[in-house]
């Protein structure tokens, strides 16, 4: 079979010379090419790919936001990082066996990578939805155990009128991305916060305490006021704050939420 694949990064010569790699593989087709996240998740969304070679550092929506909301999505297209970490945090993508290439990307090291995952579905249908699921939760690891691995901050700074006030995080209720700004609500205030994306301001605060229940909204599960039954098994998280704001939670984040609770 024919293996369709989307080369995602904001580098234009990083794209074409991976497109220069694949032109030596016969039973690969590369199908397009995203410059930022939410091109990206246009062109998955359109055209389908096997496989997405996917950058993590990109302004806009980073690597981890586009799986993150392949995940919510339970999108049947594989990820396969293109990323320069350091050994310390390609550790966390061996643990959690979740594929990655390291940057300048060598051909044999490409070849090796296409080959394992398109064995996930070379002998079956690829929205086989059991292995979605694997490759989901394995994603889903691997993001909060990159997470784990950072100094985490114990204030942040929001914008609240004209001026900037410093928060404890531990007294952050929760973060939702609107219009493209962070809004960061507490029990006295809230504000926007000067991060670019929700990866980044999750980045920056204990995985332990703030779960990404949704591709919108980061919570601290501390201040989950009451737990509501929603559609197909899901729920809806009420939070501490004045307005007792209502946020969903994803399918994915469900199960998580099911196992920490005994649900």
């Amino acid at each position: 079979m024919t293996i369709r694949v989307l080369i995602v990064d904001d580098e234009q010569p990083a794209r074409q010379e991976l497109c220069f790699q694949l032109e030596k593989f016969e039973e690969v087709e590369v199908v397009g090419q995203a410059g930022d996240g939410i091109e990206a998740l246009e062109l998955i969304e359109n055209l389908r790919p096997h496989i997405v070679l996917l950058d993590i550092q990109m302004p806009g929506h980073t690597g981890f936001e586009v799986a993150r909301s392949l995940i919510d999505l339970q999108a049947d297209t594989r990820i396969i990082f293109v990323t320069a970490y350091d050994e310390y945090a390609l550790e966390a993508f061996e643990v959690s066996a979740v594929d990655y290439l390291l940057k300048p990307v060598d051909i044999k090291r490409l070849r090796q990578s296409i080959k394992r995952v398109g064995e996930q579905f070379g002998s079956g249908p690829l929205e086989d939805s059991a292995n979605t699921g694997i490759a989901n939760e394995k994603l889903e690891h691997l993001i909060q155990r990159i997470s784990k691995n950072t100094i985490h901050q114990k204030q942040l700074a929001i914008r609240n009128g004209e001026t900037f006030q410093l928060i404890a995080s531990n007294d952050i209720i929760y973060a939702s991305l609107s219009n493209g700004s962070i809004n960061i609500v507490t029990n006295t205030l809230s504000g926007t916060a000067n991060y670019r994306t929700l990866d980044e301001l999750q980045g920056n605060l204990d995985p332990d305490i703030f779960w990404r229940v949704h591709r919108s909204h980061l919570v601290n599960i501390n201040k989950v006021k009451e737990i509501l039954p929603w559609l197909s098994r899901n729920y809806i998280l009420k939070m501490k704050d004045a307005k007792e704001t209502e946020i969903p939670v994803s399918r994915t984040q469900t199960k998580r939420l099911r196992d920490h609770l005994n649900l």
